[in-house]
């Protein structure tokens, strides 16, 4: 019986080209928004810090911005 064999030609390769692009395209996105929700959260938590320091009535909640060494 006979059978078709499909050989790879070039459509093929540029066809996973473009998937392995794009894949890694989106990997990309992910950790940008990734890093940019960690520097969200931090920059949120050191402002509630701040904004209790104030509501306990402390006057010297600046030294909340200088990180002890």
């Amino acid at each position: 019986m006979y059978r078709h064999h499909h050989w790879p030609d070039g459509t093929v390769a540029e066809k996973t080209a473009e998937r392995q692009t794009a894949s890694l395209a989106g990997v990309a996105i992910i950790l940008l928004l990734l890093v940019g929700g960690l520097a969200l959260v931090h920059h949120l938590h050191r402002a509630a810090l701040i904004e209790d320091c104030l509501m306990a009535g402390r006057s010297n909640c600046d030294a909340l911005l200088v990180r002890p060494h």
